[in-house]
């Protein structure tokens, strides 16, 4: 019997939910990112050398450090007094010197090491192709060496928590390679490498204590396998190869714990050895767990932006874009890339997914890559629940519910005030304490999160999730406005000091201006205590509060359209010092909240376009995440050419080679690949205020396609289909039996058919159809005439 199942099938060359190229990655940044939620591996498909850049979502940095929040609440009188005397400057430095963290920053995201396998007599490769498909979660690279054809298959398994590599070739005793576990030279690191018969790694330690280890064993078919020194092991004329890998760390392990006796003095090693033995060692067992999972999310959802596929090199296609050509079909893979890249990278069990994901080569990556909440934490989990990715938002969830004591002390701490702050950027050790001078000072991140909990109710209808969890973290962040918000000289109630993320104002302080009630500020008090309104009556509790929060609503100022007709970014309307800055802050009310739109509020949706119409006039530079968020809120004022505008520049201008997302030159960040693929959600169903609307902003060049899978508010699941640029058919799932309130956004005349009978509708415009659902039952619009 053979230790491993050989492979049968042909190497796929194409297909539409497969990035392929015909060389190797030259750059860590085109590499293939493969994911199993707390394990990471970026693979660059070498020839005679392939390397694996590892990560573990809780490698970071633990410099020793007071990381308490101080007690600076008694300031605040002083700050506040300052800016309604109208000394902006003078105010905002005051606010920065007292209230601001200390001179430095979060600690860093770190790479964990690298996997490499060298092979002696690959530098004639020919037929070289390497790829990543989508559908399976599997990179596969093939190509021939003097008559024989080697392959390897890799990928992360969620299941097993390991990374798991597969070696084989089509001539019996040809597979000879050098497999090597190593970290890049660090000062601040030591590293012990280690090899035995079957099995390799190493022991890690910061200089400030963090330990954390990596082992991988290694079993073949054939040939032999020796130590050639610690950290390498060598396998020699074999038919196949299999090497499993898992990683531990100190801190938050997610691994099986260790039982009492066999703790050691090198924690994470043992964990690492502990756990293999129990994970098969058998790749045909290891696969079939991993592809009985992963398609399990990922084939929820299929999109098709037009006829066929291309059969050219992801690559050449996204070169071709560049030139000019139009390939929507790449955007389609571009979203579905987006969706791989949250199931790889937010699993339960897992921390959120931060700047980059859990993909990270650098022992200083920009912004530390850690988890900043005045945008990009956010836009992360924009797609989660639309994409039909409920579950990939639990990591989210589950880190800021253990972050609630540390934000309740910083709030009184730094505020006097109950409830909960959470400061603009933070990390794996989940602390409080303000890190970025000149950027600290802004109160808005809990209100931001708390709308996460509760569109995760609003597409679940989970009501226990409302209970338990959206509820208490809503009344967190009400409870720290209701103590927070000041009467201004007209009577209404304001923060002060605010924020408006990251922009600056003509007279202003820097890097950001502060200032009484930034728009953006108040329209998140509007955000959170409305929806907490609503909750509270769906669940039938705090019935007295529920005056307090309506009065706080009725007395922060309204949303104002200033001297240009935009929407003012401040209470005041103040000169902005960069007119085309990439933050879109204060459009907070269009997206991602509801506050705006074209049927309620159609002078503030007017101010909002002139807004982004004044942002794209006086930009020099935008950033991939930029063009998504802009492309999200022209879907939402039905301007469907416009957001593909800003898609094709997204693919276009800040899009690497393997689809992965740029800011500043080669930076890569990973928000902007999934606000791009929330993008091309929003612009094929809304859900809001109770309409369900079918196309609101499909571009003229969109003339035909479908999309299966994607979920609307109310737990309906959405099949569409359109041709020449009208709807063809709709379906709609009903998960929770609540009723159905659908506007078509096509010219176009419906049948509703369910189990294949027609349903009397309510019709209350032409073409808005409103009816009653049944959980588990499917409502099909069938055209009937143009």
């Amino acid at each position: 019997m053979k230790m491993f199942a050989s492979l049968t099938n042909d190497f796929v060359l194409w297909n539409e939910l497969t990035l392929w190229y015909k060389q190797p990655a030259t750059r860590w940044l085109d590499g293939f990112p493969l994911g199993s939620g707390t394990l990471g591996a970026m693979v660059m498909g070498g020839i005679q050398e392939e390397r694996l850049a590892l990560n573990h979502d809780r490698l970071w940095r633990g410099r020793s450090r007071n990381r308490t929040t101080e007690k600076k609440s008694q300031y605040l009188s002083e700050i506040r007094q300052r800016f309604f005397a109208g000394d902006l400057k003078a105010a905002g430095e005051l606010a920065n010197k007292l209230l601001c963290g200390p001179e430095h920053a979060v600690e860093p995201f770190q790479p964990f090491g690298d996997l490499t396998l060298s092979f002696a007599g690959h530098e004639k490769a020919q037929n070289y192709q390497r790829q990543l498909d989508l559908s399976q979660g599997v990179v596969s690279i093939e190509y021939a060496v003097a008559g024989v054809k080697y392959r390897r298959e890799i990928f992360a398994s969620f299941v097993h928590q390991v990374i798991v590599l597969y070696l084989t070739c089509d001539t019996p005793s040809h597979l000879t390679t050098k497999i090597k576990l190593a970290r890049l030279a660090d000062e601040d690191c030591t590293l012990e490498p280690w090899a035995e018969d079957g099995a390799l790694g190493y022991c890690a330690s910061f200089i400030e204590g963090v330990k954390f280890a990596a082992e991988a064993r290694v079993k073949q078919r054939g040939g032999k396998q020796y130590v050639e020194c610690p950290g390498t092991i060598c396998v020699e004329s074999a038919d196949e190869a299999l090497i499993v890998l898992t990683m531990a760390t100190e801190e938050n392990n997610p691994l099986t714990p260790l039982s009492k006796g066999d703790e050691t003095t090198d924690l994470p090693a043992a964990v690492c050895r502990k756990y293999l033995d129990n994970v098969p060692l058998d790749y045909q067992t290891l696969r079939t767990a991993h592809l009985e999972d992963y398609p399990k999310l990922f084939d929820r959802v299929s999109l098709s932006l037009g006829t066929g596929a291309s059969d050219k090199p992801t690559d050449e296609r996204l070169t071709a874009m560049k030139n000019g050509e139009d390939d929507l079909n790449l955007l389609a893979l571009y979203v579905q890339f987006g969706r791989y890249l949250l199931i790889s990278s937010s699993r339960p069990g897992s921390l959120p997914a931060n700047l980059q994901g859990v993909w990270n080569n650098m022992l200083q990556p920009p912004w530390d890559s850690d988890f900043h909440l005045d945008l990009n934490l956010q836009m992360n989990y924009w797609p989660a629940e639309v994409c039909n990715l409920s579950e990939c938002a639990e990591p989210l969830f589950h880190f800021f519910d253990g972050l609630i004591p540390e934000a309740q002390t910083a709030a009184l701490d730094l505020y006097g005030a109950r409830g909960i702050y959470i400061p603009i950027t933070t990390d794996v050790w989940a602390k409080c304490t303000p890190e970025a001078p000149g950027w600290d000072v802004w109160t808005g991140a809990a209100a931001w999160l708390a709308q996460h909990y509760w569109w995760h109710y609003e597409f679940t209808g989970d009501e226990a999730f409302l209970k338990d969890r959206a509820y208490p973290f809503m009344r967190q962040v009400a409870l720290f406005y209701e103590d927070y918000l000041v009467k201004d000289s007209a009577g209404r109630l304001v923060p002060v000091p605010s924020q408006s993320p990251e922009n600056r104002v003509v007279g202003g302080c820097e890097p950001v201006s502060l200032c009484v009630a930034a728009t953006m500020d108040l329209e998140l008090i509007h955000d959170v205590l409305s929806h907490i309104l609503t909750a509270s009556k769906i669940l039938g509790i705090d019935e007295e509060e529920r005056s307090k929060w309506q009065d706080i609503l009725n007395a922060i100022p309204s949303l104002q359209v200033g001297q240009y007709g935009q929407l003012q970014e401040w209470l005041v309307d103040y000169e902005e010092v960069e007119p085309g800055h990439r933050h879109l802050s204060h459009l907070f009310a269009l997206f991602p909240s509801d506050q705006i739109s074209l049927e309620k509020t159609p002078q503030l949706a007017q101010a909002a376009q002139t807004s982004l119409e004044r942002r794209e006039a006086h930009s020099t530079s935008y950033c991939g995440w930029t063009h998504a968020w802009m492309a999200c809120c022209w879907a939402r004022l039905a301007e469907g050419n416009k957001a593909w505008e800003h898609l094709r520049a997204l693919l276009t201008d800040f899009t690497t080679f393997s689809l992965l997302d740029l800011i500043f030159g080669d930076c890569f960040q990973i928000e902007g690949n999934f606000g791009g693929t929330a993008a091309v959600a929003e612009m094929l169903l809304q859900s809001h205020h109770g309409l369900l609307r079918i196309l609101p902003a499909l571009p003229e060049q969109w003339s035909e396609g479908e999309v299966k899978g994607f979920v609307a508010r109310g737990g309906f699941e959405v099949d569409i289909r359109w041709q020449k640029n009208a709807v063809e058919q709709v379906t709609l799932h009903s998960r929770l039996g609540k009723k159905a309130f659908v506007r078509i956004d096509t010219p176009g005349e419906f049948l509703v058919l369910c189990d294949g009978v027609a349903l009397e509708c309510g019709r209350p415009s032409e073409r808005e159809y409103t009816f009653s659902t049944t959980a588990g039952k499917s409502y099909e619009f069938v055209r009937q005439s143009f």
